[in-house]
């Protein structure tokens, strides 16, 4: 995976984003670099082979808005709707995202490393080989979700909800921490590890009314 923005395949015809983005325009190799974008409008726009470092979003809306093959780095996402949108062949490195609805959208073949999320709303959306590498995930909202070989090696999990999600080949088994405050009924289809089995025996007690006596 590219580490820096000159290992992209596309860096050496990446051009400077000179305006914000507006909806429902396309972005071929293009490079956001440093700007802070507020209450942005760019409903179903689409980026294409492009590439943000040090930008940030705060609030407005990318609502409907495609990136495929796009590499983020050091960006920060705050209150921004990017709700049904859609995400292939991305990578997003030591980015925050907070307050984030990206509910409804569908992610394929993405990986986030180093990156944090504090109340992002994954509800109703499809993750597909989706990897997140060491990050740390506050409160993510993964209700109706649907993930298919989604791993989190070396992540932090704290008051995940899963309620109605669906699981297939989903590893936990790297995760440095696993809190899960709802639905943990969900979990089936999942890999975990048998300390973390050890971890989550409470959660599965209460949940399906099991007692556990000693005596």
């Amino acid at each position: 995976m590219p580490r820096e923005l000159s290992d992209l395949p596309y860096a050496r015809y990446l051009k400077p984003l000179e305006t914000e983005p507006e909806p429902d325009t396309g972005y071929e190799t293009v490079h956001l670099d440093g700007a802070h974008f507020q209450d942005v409008r760019a409903s179903g726009a689409r980026f294409e082979e492009s590439a943000g470092t040090g930008v940030t979003f705060q609030g407005g809306s990318l609502r409907f808005a495609r990136f495929s093959d796009v590499w983020f780095r050091d960006t920060r996402w705050l209150g921004v709707d990017l709700s049904q949108t859609h995400w292939m062949d991305a990578e997003l490195i030591d980015t925050a995202l907070s307050g984030v609805e990206i509910f409804g959208s569908g992610l394929r073949r993405v990986r986030f490393e180093g990156c944090k999320f504090d109340g992002v709303n994954f509800r109703d959306a499809n993750l597909q080989d989706v990897q997140f590498v060491d990050c740390v995930l506050r409160q993510p909202d993964f209700i109706g979700a649907k993930l298919t070989r989604v791993g989190f090696p070396g992540s932090s999990i704290d008051g995940m909800t899963l309620h109605d999600a669906r699981l297939k080949e989903v590893d936990l088994r790297g995760a440095r921490a696993l809190g899960i405050s709802q639905g943990i009924e969900a979990l089936r289809g999942a890999i975990i590890s048998p300390p973390q089995l050890m971890d989550l025996a409470p959660a599965f007690a209460q949940t399906f009314g099991i007692t556990v006596r000693d005596d």
